[in-house]
């Protein structure tokens, strides 16, 4: 069974921090680029982050970029994004996913999906 299961959302004030887990199970995550997205509401979803297979390369839009960082634990087959200096657009669901080998642009070719995490940035 393939599955993967965010975790670490929650309730965070402006300014803070959070890390957020996706947990792989059924497969290895090593061999997968693991992407970050998020949908807040009235929005449409945008990718927040993604890492390559074996931690390669990893891309950030300017949204985030400089605040969240993105990595994975290969013996624990699990990957990560650290929130920092969070804002309240920051606010969405955030949703993990994976498809072979690299990064794409494109959200249809990531082939696993987790169910998301709630991320509320409030004061």
């Amino acid at each position: 069974q393939l599955q993967l299961v965010e975790s670490g959302g929650g309730l965070v004030q402006p300014g803070g921090s959070l890390r957020l887990s996706c947990a792989a199970s059924g497969f290895t995550l090593d061999t997968y680029a693991v992407g970050w997205f998020r949908q807040a509401p009235g929005k449409e979803r945008e990718g927040v982050s993604c890492i390559s297979r074996r931690d390669v390369i990893t891309y950030y839009p300017e949204s985030v970029k400089g605040r969240f960082t993105i990595s994975r634990d290969s013996a624990k087959n699990t990957a990560y994004l650290q929130m920092n200096a969070l804002k309240p657009e920051d606010t969405a669901v955030y949703y993990c996913a994976v498809l072979p080998g690299y990064c794409s642009p494109y959200e249809s070719q990531y082939d696993h999906w987790g169910q998301g995490t709630q991320v509320t940035v409030s004061s």
